[in-house]
C-alpha cells in the first residue's frame, strides 16, 4: 500500500507526463425544417433555392421539403431536388407546415392563411403593393418576416438588389439587341457594329448597378455608350469600374434630348430610394427619337423614368409609341430565371446555414445586423417604421426587441 505522500507524488508526476490532446467535438446547435413552395405569382419563374443549395443544407443536418414543380420554370426537376436530399411534397399545405418558409415573391393572402403560428418567412416585401391585411395577417400569426431584398451584407450593400440589378443591367442590352433586329420588326441593326460602319449608340440614364452592367454589356458588343446621372460621384465611380472612358453627363434636359435623337437604344436605369422613380425622359423627347429605336425602362417597377412607359409583361413585352419600341417588363430577372435562382441561392444558403449554427432565427438575428435590418415583423410585432406609418400600425424598434433577448 502506498502512503498518502507517495500517492500524491505519483499523481503529480503523472500530471507532468505528456497527455493526449482532447479535441472538442463540435455540437450541432440546431436542425432546421425548411419549406420551398411553388411560386404562384404571375410570371414569377424563379425559385429561392436551387438543388445544390438544398444539398448543402441537407448535408448540414437540415430538413428541406420542396413542393412539386417548384423549380420547373427554372429547369430544375423534382428529381434534381430529391437526389440532393430534398423531400418532394404534393400540396402547398404540406410545405407550409415547415418552420422556415423561403420563397421569391411575397405570399398571397391565401398562402398566409396556410402558414403556421410563429413561423419564419423569407421573401420579398414589395411594401408599396401590399394591402393592410397582408401585414395584419402575418402579425396575427406571430410570424417573423424577413424581406430578403432589404438584407445587408458586411459592407452595407443590399446583396439581393445588387445581384438582380446586375442581371437586369446585362439582360437589358440583350433585350435591346433582340428588338433591334428584323425578326421583331426592329430597324434591322446589329447592336455594336462592324468594321467600317458607325457603331450603334446606347444612352443609359442612371449610373448605379443596372447602369454599370448595361454599360459593360454594351461596350462588350462594341456599342458607343453615353451615361447620364445627377450624381457626379456615381459617374466618376462608373468610369473607374469600367476601366475605360465613356461619355458621361449630368442630366440636363437639353443635353439629354440632343443625345436621345441619335440613340439606337435607351436604358432607363434610375432607382428611387423611396417612392416613385423620377420622370426624366418626356414624351416630347421620345417623339424626337429615331423610328425603330428601342427603350428598355428597367425603372418601370418603380413607375418608370420615361413618360411614355406603361407596364408590360413577358407574354406581351413591347409596344410602340411615336415609332419607338418600348420594353417595360418589371421583372426582367425572371426572364433569366435559372441564373437569378442561382444568385438567390448564393445569398440565402449561407444565411440559413448560419441560422442552424447559431441555434435558431432569434439568436441569428441578435448576432447578424444585416439580416436584422431586413426584418419587418418579429414574432408578430411590426418593426418597420415606413410600413407602420403608411398603414398606421404601431411599430417597435427591432434593436430594442433584440436587447431583451
Amino acid at each position: 500500500m502506498k502512503t498518502s505522500k507517495e500517492l500524491l507524488a505519483s499523481l503529480a508526476k503523472g500530471v507532468l507526463l505528456p497527455q493526449e490532446e482532447m479535441l472538442e467535438v463540435a455540437r450541432k446547435k440546431g436542425n432546421l425544417y425548411i419549406g420551398i413552395p411553388r411560386e404562384t405569382t404571375f410570371q414569377e419563374n424563379r425559385v429561392a433555392l436551387v438543388p445544390d443549395a438544398v444539398g448543402l443544407l441537407v448535408n448540414n443536418g437540415h430538413r428541406v421539403i420542396v413542393e412539386t414543380g417548384a423549380g420547373k420554370m427554372s429547369h430544375f426537376e423534382d428529381t434534381d431536388y430529391s437526389e440532393a436530399g430534398g423531400e418532394i411534397v404534393y400540396s402547398p399545405q404540406e410545405v407550409y407546415k415547415a418552420d422556415i418558409i423561403i420563397k421569391v415573391a411575397p405570399p398571397t393572402l391565401e398562402e398566409i392563411e396556410m402558414m403556421q403560428q410563429k413561423q419564419t418567412l423569407f421573401s420579398a416585401l414589395q411594401f408599396t403593393t401590399q394591402p393592410e391585411n397582408f401585414v395584419r395577417q402575418l402579425m396575427n400569426k406571430k410570424i417573423t418576416a424577413i424581406a430578403f431584398d432589404w438584407i445587408k451584407d458586411e459592407e452595407g450593400i443590399f446583396p439581393v438588389i445588387r445581384a438582380m440589378s446586375e442581371i437586369a443591367g446585362g439582360t437589358s442590352i440583350l433585350i435591346a439587341a433582340e428588338y433591334l433586329n428584323n425578326s421583331n420588326n426592329g430597324q434591322g441593326s446589329i447592336l455594336g457594329g462592324i468594321s467600317g460602319i458607325s457603331p450603334t449608340e446606347v444612352v443609359i440614364v442612371g449610373a448605379g448597378t443596372v447602369g454599370e452592367f448595361a454599360a459593360r454589356a454594351a461596350l462588350g458588343l462594341g456599342a458607343t455608350v453615353k451615361v447620364f446621372d445627377n450624381s457626379v460621384y456615381k459617374l466618376r465611380r462608373l468610369q473607374s469600374t469600367l476601366g475605360t472612358r465613356v461619355f458621361t453627363s449630368i442630366i440636363h434636359p437639353k443635353v439629354l434630348a440632343k443625345h436621345l435623337k441619335t440613340a439606337d437604344v435607351v436604358i432607363g436605369a434610375i432607382r428611387a430610394t423611396q417612392g416613385r422613380s423620377p420622370m426624366l425622359i418626356t414624351e416630347a423627347m421620345v417623339s424626337e427619337m429615331k423610328t425603330g429605336s428601342v427603350i428598355v425602362d428597367v425603372s418601370i417597377d418603380q413607375g418608370g423614368c420615361v413618360e411614355t412607359s406603361r407596364v408590360t409583361n413577358h407574354t406581351h413585352p413591347v409596344f410602340r409609341k411615336h415609332g419607338v419600341i418600348h420594353y417595360c417588363v418589371p421583372n426582367i430577372a425572371s426572364r433569366v430565371s435559372r441564373t437569378a435562382s442561382y444568385a438567390f441561392s448564393t445569398i440565402f444558403s449561407p444565411i440559413l446555414v448560419n441560422v442552424g449554427e447559431q441555434g435558431g432565427v432569434e439568436r441569428m438575428l441578435k448576432n447578424d445586423s444585416g439580416v436584422r435590418f431586413g426584418t419587418y415583423i418579429y414574432n408578430g410585432i411590426l418593426t418597420n417604421q415606413y410600413l407602420g406609418e403608411m398603414l398606421r400600425i404601431p411599430y417597435k424598434d427591432i434593436e430594442l426587441l433584440m436587447a431583451a433577448i
